[in-house]
């Protein structure tokens, strides 16, 4: 074709129609436009955090496990520090599932906004990388999988923080018509338990166990693994506290204050069966740590996730006990874990930071 037919063609543009596309996009209940429709974006925030989660990619077998192995099978390992492990693995092997079966079957399946699907797939894709890592650590040291399912399905403890979560997921297992006020809370107090309680809260147990494990130079690239996994929990918490603002502010009618005050109790019953599973399953002296001082990071991690929801704390007023924590995930002040390999991987030199503000 010459230059002088390509003349002959013009790509028709009407702008009044672009800009009603761009109108008509929202968090629920928007036009799905033809194609992914992804340009022009409406919600920036959710594209700046698919652009961080890709930057942060990892996979688990990148990061040698031999330091791990030959600690598990010494006598340097105590019974105790073997158990936390086997709690860890074993708790988070089926939570980062349940986590990624809401993302797909709740989550995304009521969001309209082309760049807020795309960055729930993501979101899922992590939790699939996560449940990798867990079974790296299985087949690297040689671990009973049946033991660590067992943990998971007969910890009475355990099992309550389950039912927490997954009968609010299975609930919402349906056609939802979401024009109704009722059904568009129940998917913002789906989004709230699963991203402020349960990935915001719930997870800091054992998170915070495995990493004082980690502390004190024992099982390297399992921490390292869990280092990896809190911050891209990181990402996961924002993502869903911006899906939880956005959706109360194009849907005011939602945010009373009885539903802020139902969500604000929502959090308080995940913290009471948190320290349950802290106080009943974690040897947290063993590690040389202090139960109440647990106890007190567990609530300002919660009022720090209640606060930046724009609702009021529980407790109020309250200090970390922990502050080495906010120091050990904070992977930017590290040399690039990857340098030195024979093979680069590429994507390493993105690795990102945890802001001290989501932890």
């Amino acid at each position: 074709m010459t230059t002088a037919q390509l003349d002959d063609f013009t790509i028709p543009l009407d702008s009044e129609k672009a800009a009603k596309i761009l109108e008509s996009k929202r968090v629920i209940g928007g036009s799905r436009p033809s194609g992914f429709g992804l340009l022009p974006l409406k919600y920036q925030w959710a594209w700046d955090i698919y652009t961080d989660m890709r930057s942060n990619h990892w996979e688990p077998e990148d990061i040698p496990m031999q330091k791990d192995v030959e600690q598990w099978r010494s006598n340097e390992i105590s019974d105790v520090e073997r158990w936390i492990i086997k709690m860890g693995i074993g708790y988070f092997s089926a939570a980062e599932g349940i986590v990624g079966d809401n993302i797909i079957h709740v989550i995304r399946d009521q969001v309209t906004a082309p760049e807020l699907e795309l960055v729930f797939r993501r979101h899922a894709h992590e939790e699939n990388i996560h449940a990798d890592s867990l079974v790296y650590m299985v087949s690297s040291l040689g671990l009973n999988p049946h033991e660590c399912e067992a943990i998971f399905e007969g910890v009475r403890t355990v099992q309550e923080k389950t039912d927490f979560v997954v009968s609010n997921s299975r609930s919402l297992r349906r056609d939802m018509d979401m024009s109704l006020t009722e059904n568009k809370q129940a998917l913002a107090r789906n989004a709230f338990i699963f991203g402020q309680c349960m990935e915001g809260t719930q997870f800091y147990g054992l998170f915070g166990m495995i990493l004082s494990l980690y502390r004190q130079n024992k099982f390297p690239g399992i921490g390292q693994m869990f280092r990896y996994t809190l911050r891209d929990e990181s990402n996961h918490i924002e993502l869903l506290r911006n899906l939880l603002m956005d959706l109360a502010t194009e849907n005011p009618e939602i945010w009373t204050d009885d539903f802020k005050e139902e969500l604000r109790q929502t959090m308080a019953e995940a913290i009471k069966l948190e320290k349950n599973f802290i106080r009943d399953c974690l040897p947290v002296s063993a590690v040389g740590l202090n139960l109440e001082d647990f106890h007190q990071y567990i609530d300002y991690i919660a009022d720090r996730r209640l606060e930046s929801c724009g609702l009021a704390p529980l407790k109020g007023d309250i200090q970390n006990p922990f502050p080495w924590l906010a120091e050990m995930i904070d992977i930017k002040k590290e040399q690039n874990f990857f340098e030195g390999r024979v093979t680069e991987y590429q994507k390493s030199t993105a690795l990102g930071n945890i802001d001290d503000d989501e932890l």
